[in-house]
């Protein structure tokens, strides 16, 4: 016969053995499953190209960083982690102060999603980013105040909208400022020297007998010549003052701060710098000359189309007088 009480103290009966079998299989099912989902969470961490970030609002610790900001900011994450200073050296001088205004923010909103600074990368780059942080409502009173965000670069974006607002304002042919642009820049400055009472010019050009040149060179030696002109205005005019081509022929400029002497100065120096323009087509050598109406600033002035009007009676008079001329009116 068996022993009972050896038969007793032997494996569990197979019941308890499958139960304890079954158990462990279904815990290193578990831990199986928990590390596919880390490996899957840390896979999604390396490919989002945007920096999750974790920070002690009180410590001023980083508390996490996620792997993307070792490509955007091109420093290693162990040095951020060890001296939030690390984010501030990298932040651009000029945008720091908001950069960590808006960081305080979060404290009153709860949450700033409008967030956008420049950052200087090692490698010398500056980039745009747009930095949404939030602060942990889940926190129980007397923990610490947890701030989580998100900073994605946008810097192609930036660029993109840049290049859209340089089309919008810019004339193609010359790179000039374009009529629209120009005369929303001439408008703040003539409110500006209102408010100042500062003395403000009004030039407009127009070149003499541009439909000849046409006519006889072609238009494609036309465009070169209106591409000359905006050339020599950016040369011979001041830091400051506002230049365009607002029509065909007609180019116009705004001298803020420039008294009616100051102004004619200006006006005789673009006129010699146009004059001394040369043109050749087809071993044909020519110049052109322009006619101007320069108008200042007075108290009477209610808007900058005053001043435009002025300068246009004088541009015509100009015209009337001989062109290649200045008229003050």
């Amino acid at each position: 016969m068996v022993n009972k009480s050896l038969q007793d103290t032997s494996l569990p009966q197979w019941p308890e053995a499958a139960q304890t079998l079954m158990a462990l299989m279904h815990a290193q099912g578990e831990v199986a499953r928990l590390s596919e989902r880390e490996q899957l969470f840390s896979s999604l961490l390396v490919s989002v190209n945007a920096v999750l970030w974790a920070f002690n609002w009180e410590t001023r610790q980083v508390l996490y960083v996620s792997p993307a900001y070792d490509r955007i900011f091109g420093r290693p994450a162990g040095l951020l982690l060890s001296d939030f200073n690390h984010w501030r050296d990298s932040v651009y001088p000029d945008d720091l102060d908001y950069a960590e205004r808006s960081l305080a923010q979060v404290l009153v909103k709860g949450a700033v999603e409008d967030r956008e600074y420049r950052i200087i990368a090692a490698d010398g780059q500056v980039r745009w980013l747009s930095d949404k942080c939030f602060i942990n409502r889940q926190a129980e009173p007397g923990q610490p105040v947890i701030i989580v965000g998100i900073a994605e670069d946008i810097t192609e974006k930036k660029q993109m909208e840049a290049e859209l607002q340089r089309l919008a304002s810019t004339d193609v042919l010359t790179q000039s400022s374009n009529r629209r642009h120009f005369f929303e820049c001439a408008n703040h400055e003539f409110e500006q020297a209102r408010l100042n009472g500062a003395p403000m010019a009004f030039l407009l050009l127009d070149i003499d007998d541009f439909k000849v040149v046409n006519d006889t060179y072609g238009h494609q030696e036309g465009d070169k010549v209106l591409q000359r002109i905006a050339e020599s205005g950016r040369a011979a005019l001041r830091r400051g003052d506002l230049f365009g081509r607002i029509g065909g022929e007609e180019f116009a400029a705004v001298f803020p701060g420039c008294a009616p002497d100051m102004a004619m100065q200006v006006a005789e120096r673009l006129q010699r710098e146009i004059q001394r323009l040369s043109f050749s087509h087809d071993d044909q050598t020519f110049g052109i000359t322009v006619s101007q109406g320069l108008s200042s600033l007075t108290h009477e002035d209610e808007s900058i189309d005053t001043l435009f009007a002025r300068a246009d009676a004088a541009m015509y008079q100009a015209k009337r007088q001989g062109k290649n001329r200045i008229i003050s009116g």
